[in-house]
């Protein structure tokens, strides 16, 4: 190989320029036995406690320097760009959340209602592009031991995991949602529902 050929090589590499994008890979699609998570749940902490730290969670985990958008340009080059440039992740489109979900869950599926707005759909063992609007992801849905397990990804390496299991012999709904920048970082809520039926 001529030193031409390997200098590019390197370049290749340490631009992560060859590299091929992140693939999730599809999860169990079979219920464990005598598991369902159907019922009627209500959130026990404060909503709007919930939405500040789900926002926070979102914004150290896009990809998008603030300081960059809202502060001013430092050279002629950041100029330029302006702000169409800084492109981050946007996966956390795909989130739905409520203090009061209704859950169906089928052999093949579940669905939740949030707030007896919205109905989410998700199929075990799924593995499928999603969308809202022009923005896609990946979806990948199924079990991991007792635990539902919802991934979806998105074309800047953002993720969006979300995972459902019952605790207190199934009276109450653990949903933990991890939100996954392209760099790594991760930043983790907690939820916990009530069974109210």
């Amino acid at each position: 190989m001529n030193l031409r050929v390997r200098f590019l090589l390197a370049m290749c590499i340490a631009l992560g320029a060859c590299s091929t994008p992140e693939l999730l890979e599809s999860r169990d699609g079979t219920v464990p036995p005598g598991l369902d998570l159907s019922g009627n749940w209500v959130l026990r902490d404060i909503p709007a406690a919930e939405r500040h730290r789900i926002s926070d969670a979102i914004r150290k985990t896009d990809g998008i320097d603030e300081r960059a958008l809202y502060g001013r340009p430092q050279t002629s080059q950041v100029r330029r760009r302006g702000h169409g440039s800084f492109k981050g992740g946007l996966v956390y489109v795909f989130l739905e959340t409520g203090s009061a979900l209704k859950i169906t869950q089928t052999p093949h599926a579940l669905f939740i209602s949030f707030d007896r707005s919205v109905v989410e759909e998700f199929r075990f063992g799924e593995n499928r592009i999603v969308s809202v609007g022009q923005i896609e992801a990946q979806r990948v849905t199924g079990w991991e031991g007792r635990e539902l397990v919802v991934e979806t990804l998105d074309k800047n390496g953002m993720k969006l995991i979300d995972k459902f299991r019952l605790l207190d012999g199934g009276n109450t709904l653990q949903r933990q949602i991890t939100f996954r920048s392209r760099r790594l970082e991760e930043e983790t809520i907690l939820q916990e529902f009530d069974r109210a039926d």
